[in-house]
């Protein structure tokens, strides 16, 4: 296994990330939040990403049904990390903020359709 540090731009906010076979599920998704966004994610499981500074300096937006859980530092405004919606046992993480990640080298990324995921009318959550 190898610990990697990701960082926001600020570094008030610092996580680590154990890997077991590199960076696992990379892609980019649709959904109107990550289009935005932009960001270049990984995955692993919730046991193995820590915030290890800078917690109470985190943001968190949420929005239709708040099952998703998105962090962003609160000082600088860099999207950290999620849990994810569709896996909620997981986190996907910003490879951007993981030191020593070279973006241009990593080849075809991955595309999720979390624009396919329904939308739950404002009526009907809880």
């Amino acid at each position: 296994m190898q610990t990697v540090i990701g960082t926001c731009h600020c570094k008030a906010v610092e996580f680590e990330v154990d890997l077991i076979d590199g960076f696992e599920n990379i892609r980019r998704c649709n959904c109107s939040l990550c289009s935005r966004k932009g960001a270049v994610m990984a995955g692993v499981t919730l046991d193995r990403l820590r915030v290890t500074r800078g917690a109470d300096v985190l943001s968190l937006y949420q929005w239709n049904t708040k099952i998703a859980r998105h962090w962003f530092c609160s000082v600088c405004g860099i999207y950290t990390h999620h849990q994810r919606r569709s896996a909620p046992n997981e986190y996907g993480f910003n490879l951007a903020c993981i030191e020593g990640v070279d973006m241009a080298s990593i080849g075809e990324i991955g595309r999720s359709n979390g624009a396919a995921q329904s939308l739950v009318p404002p009526e009907e959550l809880p």
